[in-house]
């Protein structure tokens, strides 16, 4: 399908007149139509539809149609009644009060659209560049990051449920495309083990039982693995390439072994990393995840908004991961987006999640970014000691590659090593002898130490930001200023609430990192119009007993 052929057009006036009528005082999209006009048009979406053909529906009013829909956290078809039935739907897209609407399968054909041609930022960047236009949004100020977990759009799955469902998927995908072939192949057992939904309470609940029905379901998988590999000399290659195939030879390479001739279940540790675990043959991208007591399947979306007190604090970025990838891996990503959005701040609040002296310094050099957060704290006894001996007191001759101690004392080793993390460091030992004979030795090393030992972050550089960082969260002006990070949870409930954030609609990493950029393009719309109304911030909320504290 093309591009529609006619141009943009004004609100229509009978249109306007109802509307007004109904809204003397306007609405949210009302607002955001008189304030920003249709700041969405048809060529933001050239790249993803063709020259010629049939012309489709108008995409800058699906994009808005697709916003409005997360504002309210409608369905498909439920959006699409509103299109035909509100009136202030109606203004912010210029339609005729007699318009008809569109099919509610358009809003789907249109979010796939976005996904394939890899455009759905697009739709946040453009709200962004008219903000910053209009004042509303200035770069180099003040920004916060924080992330919270997405629930997949699948259920979550032990490991017997998650073979046996698997296979039940792969089964009825090959009964759909193959019936024929695939009724040569099985067994009439098969019908009854494979055609219900694999739940656990309908599973054995004996230990052994439950064992013997894993390698049980292990042998059907191989034994159709093995079928479609037969298929694939026969001419019908193309079994082998649908997604329910491939999610079930990627499975049982996870899961299982042939040994003797038969499958058995893979230990914990044969097994590969927990982090490359299919968890639902339904989604290849969803993944377990744990922040501190939280646990789910699913994935992790990271948000980063304005918090200018001069300013609507508008998100700027949203960047969604698999749910067990760690946060500081996200940083780099979420500041380029900001450089290429040209929204890069001065100052950017984040939690110790994601920082370290690696991120302070690469944050400062490549994006002149204050990275402000709580580093680690000196993990050794010494820094917990008041009058202790901790590493700040121990003089570093980079050059010469020797520390010396508070007593005068030179290393005599100097030994560059890899952390737990794979970040370069350098162990330093003292002598034996001269530590045991040290008057300090009580402030400065164990009873059982045979000498002073510590680690430095390596380069120079990266050791001395590490330093100050420690140093300078223990004033009062960090503490203060850390404090404003605490408000990003206001975004997480606002959006949680307003736009089901932690629940992923869809299936697929794609399709949920749309979710939330169209969740964040609706945020911003409520908050624009809210502080152009002058409404105040809300304030954390209280019961009725906690107030009577103050």
């Amino acid at each position: 399908m093309s591009l529609p052929r006619d141009p943009l057009r004004p609100v229509p006036s009978e249109t306007a007149r109802v509307a007004r009528a109904a809204f003397p005082a306007g609405n949210v999209y009302m607002r955001i139509r008189d304030e920003l006009g249709a700041f969405f048009d048809d060529e933001l979406f050239t790249s993803v539809y063709a020259s010629e053909g049939q012309p489709a529906l108008h995409p800058w009013q699906l994009a808005l149609v697709s916003v409005m829909q997360f504002a309210e956290n409608l369905s498909d078809r439920q959006a699409a009644d509103a299109v035909r039935a509100r009136i202030d739907w109606k203004y912010a897209l210029a339609l005729d009060l007699s318009d008809e609407g569109f099919h509610y399968s358009a809003l789907s054909e249109f979010r796939t659209r976005l996904v394939h041609g890899g455009i759905e930022r697009v739709l946040l960047d453009r709200l962004l560049e008219r903000s910053r236009e209009r004042g509303w949004l200035k770069t180099r100020g003040r920004q916060r990051t924080d992330s919270t977990h997405v629930l997949g759009a699948v259920k979550a799955l032990n490991q017997l449920e998650l073979v046996g469902e698997t296979l039940r998927h792969t089964l009825n995908v090959l009964a759909t495309v193959a019936p024929d072939w695939l009724k040569e192949q099985v067994t009439p057992e098969w019908y009854e083990r494979y055609g219900e939904r694999m739940d656990d309470y309908r599973l054995p609940k004996e230990k052994a039982e439950r064992e013997a029905l894993s390698r049980r379901i292990g042998d059907d998988g191989y034994h159709l693995l093995a079928c479609l590999e037969q298929a694939a000399q026969k001419g019908l290659e193309w079994l082998q390439h649908l997604p329910a195939v491939q999610t079930l030879e990627q499975i049982w390479a996870q899961q299982y072994r042939i040994t003797n001739g038969h499958a058995r279940r893979l230990t914990p540790q044969e097994r590969p990393p927990v982090g490359e675990w299919l968890r639902s043959p339904y989604d290849r991208d969803v993944r377990y995840g744990r922040k501190r007591s939280v646990e789910w399947v699913g994935y992790k979306v990271h948000v980063t908004e304005g918090c200018d007190e001069d300013q609507p604090h508008l998100i700027t970025d949203v960047h969604t991961v698999p749910a067990m990838e760690q946060d500081h891996h996200a940083l780099d990503t979420i500041q380029d987006h900001l450089a290429s959005a040209d929204l890069l701040p001065a100052e950017q609040l984040v939690d110790a999640g994601y920082i370290s002296a690696k991120r302070i310094l690469h944050s400062r050099d490549a994006h002149t970014i204050d990275l402000v957060g709580p580093v680690h704290t000196d993990p050794s006894w010494q820094a917990r000691t008041p009058g202790a001996l901790d590493v700040s007191q121990f003089s570093v001759d980079w050059q010469q590659e020797r520390v010396t101690c508070p007593q005068g004392q030179q290393s005599v080793g100097w030994h560059p090593a890899k952390d737990a993390k794979g970040e370069t460091v350098v162990q330093v030992v003292f002598a034996q002898a001269v530590c045991l004979t040290c008057p300090s030795r009580p402030k400065c090393t164990d009873a059982r130490a045979t000498g002073r030992s510590m680690t430095l972050r390596f380069p120079q550089e990266r050791h001395e930001l590490l330093l100050a960082a420690r140093h300078r969260q223990q004033t009062e002006a960090f503490k203060a200023l850390y404090r404003l990070r605490s408000g990003i949870e206001g975004t997480f409930s606002q959006t949680t609430r307003n736009a089901g954030l932690r629940h992923a609609r869809y299936r697929g990493l794609p399709m949920t990192h749309l979710q939330h950029i169209l969740t964040a393009v609706a945020t911003n719309f409520l908050r624009l119009v809210e502080w152009l109304d002058g409404v105040p911030l809300a304030k954390t909320r209280a019961s009725r007993f906690a107030a009577l504290a103050a």
